[in-house]
C-alpha cells in the first residue's frame, strides 16, 4: 500500500485515531490475518462468527504492524471505524486515486476468471510491474484487499470481479474503476441467485458499463450473451474467439496428447502460432481474452505467441495436471465447479485419454437453484457422451450426475454414488491402474481431499 498516516486513514474512512499520534504512518501492506503482517503494515481486525480479529491486535503489532484498523479500541495504535469492510473499500479508493500511472484491469465471467486473471498478470508483468495475486479474491473483501497491494511502482492492477446479484460488480467498479474490462462467458454459475442466465448477463455487463470512453472492453465473440454487451459500453470493443466476427481470433485449433491446445492467433492480417503449456481446450478462450487485455495494455503482437506459450497455473486446484510414478495422471480441478466449468474439465479429460481408462470424481455443484437437478444431470450426460469409463459421484445431493450418465443409451461406463470423499477415495484407489486418467472436480466441499490423497509427495505444492 502507499504510505498513509493514521490521520489520512481516519479522514478517508470516517474513523478516529487512537493510542497514537495522527502523523504515524503505515508504510507496509494491509492484512486481516495477523500471521501475515509485515513491518509497517496495517492489521484489519474483523469480528467474525468464529474468530474475533481484535484478539490478535497485540500479536500483529508485535509482529511489526504499525497500526490496527478495528471497530473498537484494542489498546494498540490504530484507527477505530464503524464498518471495517467499508473502510477497506474507502482506503482502496484513496490508493487508486493517488496512483496516476496505474492501469486497472477488471474481468468477470461465470467460469475461468481466476485462471485468466493469472494469465493476464503473467503477460502484463512483461510490460511493467503488475499486481495479480493468486486465488479468487473477487468479493467485497478480496477486491479491496487486492487493490491495497498496489504501490507507487505498480503499473498494472488486475482485479477479478465476482457477483451473486445485480449491483455487486457495479459496487466493485466504484472502488477501483477499470479502464480495461474483460467478460469471459455467461453460464449457470450462481444461477440460483440470478434466476436465469439472462440475469447473470445483466450483472456481468455492469463491468463494461463502468468503462470510460477511452477504455477497452474485451468480449467473448463465441458467447452471444457476452458479445451482446457491446451495446452497453462507451469503450472500444475487442471481440475475441473462434468465430469470424472476432477481432482477435483463434483458428486451426489442435490438441496434443496431454490435452494442451495450439492455435493460430490472428489480428488485422497478422498471425502467429501459439502452443500452450496448460491443459484444456477451454484455455484457448481464456488465453485469447488475456492476449486482448495485454494488447490493450501495450504489449506488442509480435511478443504474444511466445508469451502465451509460457503462461502457467498460478492459483491452485485449477486444471493442475500431474502424473504419478505409477503412470496414473490426475487432473486437479477441485477448487470449484459449475456446469460449464465441469463440462470444460470433462472435455479435457476425454482429450487427454488417448485410449486410456478415464475416471471422473465429481462433487456437488452449489448455487444452481431450480437448475440444480437438470444442471447435474446435464454434466452426467456429457460425461457419458464423451465416453468417460467411470463416474464416482460424491454425496447424495450430486446423484443426478449419475442419473444423467446412466440415461445415455449405449454408454458402457459405470456410475457410482458415494456418501463422502473417503468413500470415493476407497473406491478409486482400490481399482487404479497404470495409465489411468482421473479428473477430480466439485464445489469446494473438500473434494480436493481426494486429490491430496492421490498426489505423491514429490509433486505436492
Amino acid at each position: 500500500m502507499i504510505r498513509l498516516t493514521l490521520e489520512e486513514i481516519a479522514q478517508s474512512t470516517g474513523g478516529r485515531v487512537v493510542n497514537a499520534e495522527p502523523g504515524l504512518a503505515v508504510t507496509g501492506g494491509v492484512e486481516y490475518d495477523s500471521r501475515k503482517i509485515g513491518p509497517g503494515g496495517l492489521f484489519v481486525a474483523f469480528e467474525g462468527e468464529k474468530v474475533d480479529g481484535h484478539k490478535f491486535a497485540g500479536a500483529a503489532v508485535e509482529a511489526g504492524a504499525a497500526a490496527v484498523l478495528s471497530t473498537r479500541d484494542t489498546g494498540q495504535p490504530g484507527v477505530v471505524v464503524e464498518k471495517p469492510l467499508e473502510a477497506l473499500a474507502a482506503l482502496a479508493r484513496v490508493v487508486v486515486s493517488r496512483l496516476g500511472d496505474l492501469t486497472v484491469v477488471g474481468l468477470t465471467g461465470s467460469s475461468g476468471k481466476t485462471t485468466t486473471k493469472d494469465y493476464i498478470g503473467q503477460l502484463l508483468s512483461r510490460v511493467g510491474p503488475a499486481i495479480a495475486p493468486a486465488g479468487s479474491l473477487n468479493n467485497e473483501l478480496g477486491f479491496p484487499y487486492t487493490v491495497l497491494q498496489a504501490g507507487e511502482e505498480t503499473r498494472f492492477l488486475v482485479l477479478e470481479m465476482g457477483a451473486r446479484g445485480i449491483g455487486h460488480i457495479r459496487y466493485l467498479t466504484e472502488i477501483a474503476r477499470p479502464s480495461i474490462g474483460a467478460v469471459l462467458n455467461v453460464g449457470a454459475a450462481h444461477i440460483g441467485e440470478f434466476g436465469s442466465v439472462e440475469g447473470t448477463a445483466r450483472a456481468k455487463g455492469e463491468l463494461v458499463e463502468a468503462l470510460p470512453a477511452d477504455g477497452v472492453a474485451v468480449l467473448n465473440a463465441d458467447d452471444p450473451l457476452v458479445a451482446g454487451m457491446a451495446s452497453r459500453t462507451r469503450a472500444q470493443v475487442c471481440l475475441v474467439g473462434e468465430s469470424d466476427i472476432s477481432d482477435l481470433r483463434a483458428t486451426d485449433v489442435g490438441l496434443d496428447p496431454r490435452g494442451r491446445a495450439s492455435y493460430t492467433l490472428n489480428l488485422e492480417g497478422r498471425s502467429a502460432r501459439v502452443t500452450l503449456g496448460v491443459a484444456g481446450r477451454h484455455q484457448v478462450a481464456n488465453t485469447l481474452a488475456a492476449a486482448a487485455v495485454a494488447l490493450a495494455a501495450g504489449m506488442r503482437f509480435d511478443d504474444l505467441a511466445a508469451a502465451l506459450g509460457e503462461v502457467g497455473i498460478v492459483s491452485g486446484r485449477r486444471m493442475d495436471v500431474f502424473t504419478r510414478p505409477d503412470g496414473v495422471t490426475v487432473i486437479d480441478d477441485s477448487y470449484n465447479a459449475n456446469p460449464s466449468s465441469t463440462a470444460a474439465a470433462l472435455q479435457a479429460l476425454a482429450a487427454m485419454a488417448g485410449g486410456r481408462r478415464t475416471t471422473a470424481v465429481l462433487g456437488y455443484m452449489a448455487e444452481l437453484g431450480e437448475h440444480e437437478v437438470p444442471g447435474h444431470a446435464e454434466v452426467g450426460r456429457l460425461a457419458a457422451e464423451l465416453g468417460v469409463d467411470r463416474l464416482i459421484v460424491v454425496s447424495p445431493e450430486a446423484a443426478p450426475i449419475a442419473d444423467g450418465a446412466l440415461g445415455v443409451e449405449g454408454w458402457k461406463g459405470v456410475a457410482t454414488v458415494v456418501p463422502d470423499q473417503a468413500a470415493a477415495l476407497g473406491l478409486l484407489t482400490g481399482d487404479l491402474g497404470g495409465g489411468d486418467v482421473v479428473l477430480v472436480k466439485g464445489s469446494r466441499y473438500r473434494t480436493w481431499d481426494v486429490v491430496d490423497a492421490l498426489r505423491p509427495e514429490e509433486v505436492r505444492p
